[in-house]
């Protein structure tokens, strides 16, 4: 397994968190009026959520586990295995659900989904970094 990997895609999970966390208490109406920071959230957590499902891959690959049919069982996979807490792998896979929306379009996004997941969901996040260094030693 490659600490190199992992260590680049927490640099740019870290970067964005930074950077998502100025949204942390924007007024809600002030977020949804402004079609730049809605646009400059939404990517900056597509490129989060997809560093942490990079993360996901490389470990299910580099330990050989199960093959994942989705972003989202990737993170029930880590789950399973006991790489990652249970009740956080079901919140990031919620997470990889959502980033299809964003990145798909299956359906409207709701940008006071995008607000509630800086405000609330941030977290888990920080704590699945937290987790991985831990066991990897990134």
């Amino acid at each position: 397994m490659s600490n190199e990997v992992i260590e680049g895609k927490i640099d740019i999970i870290l970067r964005n968190l930074e950077f998502l966390r100025e949204y942390a208490d924007i007024d809600e109406q002030e977020f949804l009026d402004s079609y730049k920071d809605l646009q400059a959230v939404k990517y900056s957590l597509l490129e989060t959520i997809e560093a942490c499902i990079d993360i996901a891959s490389h470990i299910i690959s580099a330990r050989g586990l199960e093959r994942a049919e989705s972003y989202a069982e990737m993170f029930e996979i880590l789950g399973k295995r006991g790489v990652i807490e249970k009740g956080l792998a079901d919140k990031l896979s919620d997470m990889a659900r959502f980033r299809n929306i964003l990145v798909h379009g299956y359906a409207k996004v709701d940008n006071l989904k995008v607000l509630e997941i800086v405000k609330e969901e941030l977290q888990d996040v920080e704590r699945f970094v937290k987790e991985i260094l831990r066991k990897f030693n990134a």
